[in-house]
């Protein structure tokens, strides 16, 4: 099981989101915009972050540059999620494992969960 990082101000999407990883098993920490994330990066460092594109304070762009920015954290996979076309979001966001279109799936989310935790331990 993985330990995921959920950063969105939106609080439904990110209560969501911890309720479906947590039944799955995965231990589970929130934040709710880009700054807030850092620090729970630099506290416990996550197998893996669904970031949210748009948000207040520091939005998504702008800490997974952070992110890419440090040696020590530029290896987790990130999954940037937004409303917006992917291609949309790809102008100004770049570094990230997967996109995530809202509103999604749970089936989605699980199943990138399932293939980013296994790609980074190697077994895929």
């Amino acid at each position: 099981m993985a330990t995921v990082l959920i950063v969105d101000d939106e609080f439904g999407i990110a209560e969501l989101l911890d309720a479906v990883l947590s039944d799955d098993g995965h231990t589970v920490a929130t934040a709710a915009n880009g700054r807030q994330g850092l620090a729970r990066v630099a506290a416990h460092p996550p197998d893996l972050i669904f970031l949210d594109f748009m948000m207040p304070v520091m939005d998504g762009p702008a800490m997974l540059a952070a992110l890419a920015g440090d040696p020590g954290t530029r290896a987790i996979p990130v999954v940037l999620m937004s409303s917006m076309p992917e291609e949309t979001v790809r102008e100004r966001a770049a570094g990230h494992a997967a996109f995530l279109r809202k509103p999604f799936r749970l089936k989605q989310v699980r199943d990138l969960v399932a293939t980013l935790v296994a790609t980074r331990d190697g077994d895929g």
